[in-house]
């Protein structure tokens, strides 16, 4: 579904990501892990378009995109959730949502009240808070209307960058059932998440990224790669 072959990134004349080949398969949950400042959070502006490539190549199914623009890697199915939110002020959290159907062209307003519909089903704290300005809202509904956001668009990739970040446990968790319930559904995710204990359990495979490299790759569900994995993250 994803592939990055030798990605190099630069801010300036910072040579952030330096040769990142990694991949997304189809219905997998990949963690990408390692400490701050490493460099992750520009592999997903990276592959979302938000920061142009110096150097390599990325697939999404097979068709390279590292030339397209960010609306146009929105368009062809990315579906990226910052760390930031980017929760647009003064909209409310409907409206918000509503621009998440920017995504989807040519969507009916039939199909688009399903897709609203749905989505509050989901988030039910959204429903209620529905004509509440979206800035208004807590740090984790705030996380909740920014999944929920690029959600309605019906993603084929979905890129998630530090969802829990900050949060309190109990948003946490239903975060974490959350993407659960997204890996169930078969929906491929690439997750940067700090919480690595706990995200580890969610994901098929892993990398970690240190001073811009891919410095280790693992199954999950393997004891000795877990434990390359803590012994790397020192966690």
């Amino acid at each position: 579904m994803l592939e990055l072959v030798d990605v190099h990134t630069h801010y300036g004349l910072s040579h952030v990501l330096q040769g990142v080949t990694l991949r997304v398969g189809a219905g997998e949950v990949v963690g990408l892990f390692g400490r701050n400042g490493v460099g992750k959070t520009t592999v997903m502006k990276t592959v979302a378009g938000w920061q142009p490539l110096s150097r390599g190549s990325i697939g999404l199914g097979g068709t390279p995109i590292e030339t397209l623009s960010s609306h146009a890697i929105c368009h062809r199915g990315v579906g990226f959730v910052p760390e930031d939110r980017r929760i647009f002020p003064g909209l409310t959290v409907e409206e918000n949502l509503t621009l998440g159907f920017m995504q989807v062209r040519g969507r009916s307003r039939a199909d688009a009240k399903r897709k609203l519909d749905e989505t509050y089903d989901q988030f039910p704290r959204l429903r209620e808070r529905r004509q509440q300005l979206g800035t208004t809202l807590s740090g984790g509904e705030q996380q909740m209307l920014a999944m929920a956001r690029v959600l309605v668009g019906d993603p084929k990739l979905l890129l998630i960058d530090e969802p829990t970040e900050g949060l309190a446990p109990k948003i946490v968790d239903e975060l974490f059932a959350l993407m659960d319930r997204l890996r169930t559904a078969g929906i491929p995710i690439l997750l940067v998440e700090q919480n690595v204990r706990r995200a580890i359990d969610l994901t098929q495979r892993f990398y970690v990224l240190e001073r811009g490299t891919v410095v280790l790759e693992g199954d999950s569900k393997s004891v000795a790669d877990r434990e390359a994995l803590w012994a790397q993250v020192a966690v």
